[in-house]
């Protein structure tokens, strides 16, 4: 697969780095050469018939450009830097963006694909054919299998997904938003069974959603046929949204924190993280639904302004 770099004209340095590196037809002749071979500089000398100190020169500005690859081995007098090529194909972007016009990044994470949890009995995972490894058994979140989970519950404790972080570069999110559909965990089912639901995002507290019960009432819209009445069944739609001005659940404001506030440009993953709070008054556990259980075709997903 082509390795493709993407870079546009707001990007002065870089572009500006990129066109010095390719103005010269030697460096041109040293890419050529490299996407056919790693090569190190004396090598690189001896195949276009410079010196290797000019060559190490050109190799140094390629290398400055992010054109190429460079790794230091050992050779027979000291070390020697190997160069390899770093991408086939370069796009440059020279329109620009509309003037305060943003973009948005939408995620949809499968509910089985967290790579943390701590889950107590009642708990379990169900996929839409059938259940997960055995009920009530933390084993079970452990099994390859959870990845297909439809839906997820158990009785306190929580769920850690990462996100993967698709902000450009140079590029300031301005809204964060994520939505599941969610309700509380009671053996069975119980209407009147209230949880207190918290949202954290790259270990920020971004409020409590306080579900009214275990909904079992009724057969959930999405459910599969193998899934019998009397136990959970759906949950309700539930986004919280960060912004500039601070933190709402569905439309009510619950925080003055700000998006600034969860350091989203710092990694190149978005942790979020759903569950009861240590502290919450009603630890009542929760069930989340992938898009082909309960009542909405979606799973847990993440919106992201900038």
């Amino acid at each position: 697969m082509a390795k493709i770099l993407e870079i546009s004209a707001e990007n002065v340095e870089e572009l500006a780095s990129i066109g010095k590196a390719l103005s010269s037809k030697m460096r041109i002749e040293i890419l050529k050469l490299l996407y056919y071979y790693s090569l190190n500089v004396n090598e690189i000398s001896e195949k276009l018939n410079i010196p290797a100190s000019t060559a190490g020169l050109h190799v140094k500005v390629l290398e400055q450009a992010g054109l190429i690859n460079t790794e230091l081995q050992p050779g027979t007098r000291g070390s020697m830097k190997l160069c390899s090529r770093k991408h086939d194909i370069i796009n440059i972007k020279l329109k620009g963006e509309p003037l305060e016009f943003n973009k948005a990044i939408y995620i949809d994470m499968p509910i089985g694909a967290f790579v943390d949890c701590c889950v107590y009995p009642t708990c379990g995972l169900a996929s839409s054919s059938n259940l997960i490894g055995p009920e009530d058994q933390v084993q079970s979140f452990y099994l390859p299998d959870r990845i297909n989970a439809q839906l997820i519950w158990t009785s306190r404790g929580y769920l850690e997904y990462r996100f993967p972080n698709l902000l450009p570069p140079n590029k300031r999110a301005t809204r964060l938003e994520i939505s599941a559909e969610l309700c509380s965990e009671a053996p069975n089912y119980r209407d009147d069974w209230p949880s207190d639901i918290t949202l954290w995002i790259n270990g920020v507290d971004c409020g409590t959603w306080t579900s009214k019960g275990d909904f079992g009432d009724r057969r959930g819209k999405l459910n599969p046929n193998w899934w019998e009445l009397g136990s959970t069944q759906y949950g309700e739609l539930t986004t919280w949204r960060i912004t500039e001005d601070g933190i709402y659940i569905n439309k009510d404001k619950v925080s003055d924190t700000t998006i600034s506030s969860l350091n989203i440009e710092k990694n190149g993953f978005i942790t979020v993280r759903i569950g009861n709070a240590p502290d919450a008054k009603y630890k009542g556990g929760f069930n989340i639904f992938g898009n082909k259980f309960g009542d909405f075709e979606q799973n847990l997903v993440m919106r992201m302004e900038y």
